[in-house]
């Protein structure tokens, strides 16, 4: 508990005791009145002090103002344990709900707490601590292990295990190595770290993280606005409602019956009818359970921008995917040697020599299968024929590494491979040596996301890229995608997005998962766009309105789920508020409710309602 909390809670205790010491005080008249003042306004002067100021403010109708109201009226009437009760039964909700958002509030502050408060700079020979924001793009910093990656970079220098859990709730730490790129907010566990500044710290990804969160509050769902809406007609409208429950029924009585007015009854009636009617529960309740269910999947590393988009998430029928980087790893790796003339080894070796002068991501992925540093002494004569591979002198033989088209160049007999991905074909002397097959490998959890989207009751699952036909269907086949679109450029693929926009029913979300800055555009015409927050780009983060820190797609289905349940909670927070008050309502307007009952309709449906939104924070078990 915080200070105020605190406070609050020792009124209460001062206010219960008052309240059993005054149950064995014998008085009357004034007396009795003067000694229930004591524990009235100890626990409810703060509530008559912000009454007063709404008033002052001409901003009259709030929860305070009714409070007022009907304790002072029943105080008036005579009924002073009513009157303090009801006031000291508030404050308790206003406690319980103190602590739940506080709670909701430790879940978004730990996640706040990636920030980093200093960087360490070498200058003239020594280490000096400086403010992140004066740190420039280039710079060399060094990280002690236990302390936080300030600023996004690469290691120059050192290895060392980092601690990501607070970016992506994954527990498990990931290894950092000379020439790794790393991302500020990560801890340094083992190793002293050398790292070169990539990026300012305003557009690094710790300060981006903390941008998303803090903005999220603004960004109101439907529910959150309908709320907000309710809330300005209904109180005003009760008011004017117990107002005239107070004096017409009398006036009705006594000019048209003939009978007592009893007014004493009737005011008492309407002040019990104001105490029901109080919409602290919704008003409290509907923001406070978007605002944990945020908060809950904050901390399973999914930042959602806005209680508006976890309301659309968890309408979501369709559930579009880019490929490269987002269902694969986006890392060519060997992973298929056929050899001919020669071992599988040496055709490794050749090619890899062959491809040594070459950056190209196939290139680098052979030089990585061979494993060896290569002599490029032994390498002469390289040319490289566009589109379809290069030729060179290894050791003094001719070697060509490339596609069936460079075979067919050469004129050099080769056994076509049937197997899926990017095939390098080698040949040494004229002679075919073998096969090389490089593929783009699936993410680990890829597949076992597809079946969790449609456990999630996703009815859709298409796959947007431009990668070739035969591959494409091969990687969606193997995942249990439904439907497929291949060899398609950045502008194509807004255009599917369109066409699948227009084929859903009216009710039903389509979201887009992307992760490069081809996938911006895409990302921003869905209703709902997801982006891969470790590795995507800063585009695709910008224009996303999710973001998952740790790559893994099967954190869109649990996406889902946290939206779902939120807005299931809700739901039920409304149906239960509304439901509970109009049928005191009535009760409290016919007589049959008094101010006990009241109570509960207020204070009590507040506190259930508060505990139930605060089930929006366990995401554990989805």
């Amino acid at each position: 508990m915080n200070k105020k909390q605190k406070k609050v809670l020792i009124r209460i205790i001062a206010a219960v005791v008052l309240l059993i010491a005054l149950a064995f005080v014998p008085a009357e008249g004034w007396l009795q009145f003067a000694l229930y003042m004591l524990p009235y306004l100890v626990i409810g002067y703060d509530i008559l002090k912000k009454a007063v100021k709404g008033i002052l403010n001409r901003q009259v109708f709030d929860e305070n103002f009714l409070m007022a109201v009907a304790t002072i009226g029943a105080i008036a009437l005579g009924d002073y344990k009513e009157g303090v009760a009801v006031m000291l039964f508030y404050q308790i909700g206003e406690l319980f709900q103190s602590y739940a958002v506080g709670k909701s509030r430790r879940n978004i502050s730990e996640l706040m707490d990636i920030r980093p408060d200093y960087a360490n700079v070498e200058q003239d020979g020594e280490l000096v601590q400086v403010d992140p924001d004066e740190v420039e793009i280039g710079t060399v910093i060094l990280v002690k292990p236990g302390e936080k990656i300030p600023i996004d970079g690469i290691v120059v220098e050192g290895a060392s295990s980092l601690n990501t859990s607070a970016l992506t709730g994954e527990s498990l730490p990931r290894e950092a190595k000379e020439g790794d790129e790393v991302i500020s907010g990560c801890i340094n566990m083992t190793g002293l770290l050398k790292i070169r500044t990539t990026k300012e710290f305003g557009e690094s990804t710790v300060s981006k993280i903390l941008e998303l969160v803090e903005n999220s509050s603004s960004r109101k769902s439907r529910s959150e606005n309908f709320i907000s809406k309710f809330a300005r007609i209904y109180t005003p409208a009760v008011c004017y409602g117990a107002v005239a429950l107070a004096f017409l029924p009398p006036i009705v009585r006594m000019v048209f019956m003939g009978l007592p007015a009893d007014f004493g009854t009737w005011i008492y009636r309407a002040l019990t009818f104001l105490v029901i009617s109080c919409p602290c529960a919704l008003v409290i309740s509907i923001p406070l359970s978007f605002f944990a269910g945020i908060g809950g999947a904050s901390k399973e590393g999914v930042l959602v921008k806005g209680s508006n988009y976890l309301e659309t998430l968890s309408q979501t029928k369709y559930v579009v995917f880019d490929k490269t980087g987002t269902m694969t790893q986006g890392v060519f790796e060997v992973s298929g040697i056929y050899p001919a003339a020669l071992s599988k080894e040496e055709v490794v070796e050749y090619a890899a020599c062959a491809e040594s002068y070459s950056s190209h991501p196939i290139s680098k992925s052979l030089q990585k299968a061979y494993g060896k540093e290569i002599d490029k002494n032994r390498v002469t004569e390289v040319k490289e024929i566009s589109g379809k591979g290069v030729t060179a002198q290894v050791d003094g033989r001719l070697v060509a590494a490339g596609n069936g088209k460079l075979m067919d160049q050469l004129g050099v007999p080769y056994t076509v491979c049937n197997e899926v991905g990017t095939l390098v074909y080698v040949a040494v002397d004229g002679r075919f040596a073998g096969c090389i097959l490089i593929s783009d490998l699936l993410k680990p959890h890829a597949k076992e996301a597809i079946a969790a989207l449609k456990n999630a009751g996703v009815t859709r699952t298409v796959m947007l890229t431009g990668d070739t036909k035969r591959v494409a269907d091969a990687v969606a086949a193997e995942l249990g995608i439904h439907e497929v679109c291949s060899e398609l450029l950045p502008a194509d693929k807004v255009s599917k997005v369109e066409e699948l926009l227009a084929r859903k029913s009216g009710k039903e979300k389509l979201a887009f998962v992307g992760d490069g800055i081809n996938d911006a555009p895409v990302l921003s015409r869905a209703d709902i766009g997801i982006a891969m927050g470790a590795l995507g780009s800063d585009a695709a983060i910008e224009a996303a309105d999710i973001v998952l820190m740790d790559d893994d797609p099967l954190k869109i289905s649990k996406a889902i789920r946290i939206s779902r349940k939120c807005l299931r909670i809700v739901y039920e927070n409304i149906y239960f508020a509304i439901g509970v008050k109009v049928v005191c309502l009535i009760l409290g307007a016919l007589g049959i409710a008094n101010m006990w009952a009241a109570i509960f309709a207020d204070v009590g449906v507040m506190i259930i309602a508060v505990l139930n939104a605060i089930r929006a924070l366990n995401v554990k078990k989805l």
